[in-house]
């Protein structure tokens, strides 16, 4: 049985493996539409080009900001 002091609490674990690739995946995505912005003037069709890159960017930023904040909440142990 457990303590009347432990019975409400549930301890969580913080998956540092999902923040690591989260936060990685953030600044990989932050460099690929920096670098991209570089090329645009020499493209045929830059705004096509850099709205193509911004969704991109801004879908992998979304997944890895997800991923740093599920990795950060945990699970159980």
């Amino acid at each position: 049985m457990m303590s009347p002091s432990k019975a409400g609490m549930v301890m969580r674990r913080t998956n540092w493996r999902l923040v690591i690739v989260g936060l990685v995946l953030v600044v990989l995505a932050a460099g690929f539409f920096v670098v991209m912005l570089g090329m645009a003037p020499k493209s045929n069709d830059p705004v096509t080009m850099l709205r193509t890159v911004g969704q991109v960017s801004g879908a992998v930023g979304g997944i890895a900001l997800v991923m740093v904040v599920v990795g950060l909440i945990g699970k159980k142990r």
